[in-house]
């Protein structure tokens, strides 16, 4: 079966003829109108470049503690290993004196020992970080050699470590 033509009318193929395309407009500018726009967006990217420049300005800064925390990871790991134990601990007092001497001046934390060392530490981190025998531990670990410190019990020397870890994650600078 075969369709047949639709009847042609010849004034409606004439006005079919006659029918152009749509004009379309030219397409949207997505540059500002006005200056005040232009400067609106000057001062956003200037505050966006400002903003990254002190992101990176603080992430400089604190490069040692990401450095001492690194080294804390190893000094965990040494208290782990059944016979560093000892080597570790003796290394926990002088990582803490390190990352202290990168802060703050020499003359500030060169001679602090015993209960001055604890009281600065406490003092810089916003409150108490070291309980009463962590205390304890980092006033008298620089007195005592690595064997002695090799039979502290793991337990306790991980109690030690996160009371490192939280001084040198929490430790603030005073101006």
């Amino acid at each position: 079966m075969a369709t047949a033509a639709p009847p042609k009318d010849p004034l409606l193929e004439a006005a079919l003829r006659g029918l152009a395309d749509i004009a379309l407009p030219q397409p949207v500018s997505m540059m500002p109108q006005t200056q005040a726009w232009a400067a609106l967006g000057c001062f956003i990217l200037l505050l966006i470049a400002l903003a990254c420049w002190r992101w990176y300005r603080r992430w400089e800064a604190n490069s040692y503690r990401r450095e001492a925390l690194a080294d804390l990871r190893k000094i965990e790991a040494g208290v782990a290993a059944t016979g560093t134990r000892g080597e570790a601990l003796v290394a926990l007092p002088v990582l803490l004196k390190r990352t202290a001497l990168s802060v703050w001046p020499r003359e500030a934390i060169a001679g602090l020992h015993g209960t001055g060392w604890t009281k600065y530490l406490d003092a810089h981190s916003g409150g108490p970080v070291f309980p009463i025998a962590s205390a304890r531990f980092f006033e008298e670990a620089e007195y005592r050699g690595s064997q002695a410190l090799a039979a502290v019990p793991e337990a306790e020397a991980r109690a030690y470590i996160a009371a490192a870890r939280h001084w040198i994650e929490a430790h603030h600078v005073r101006a």
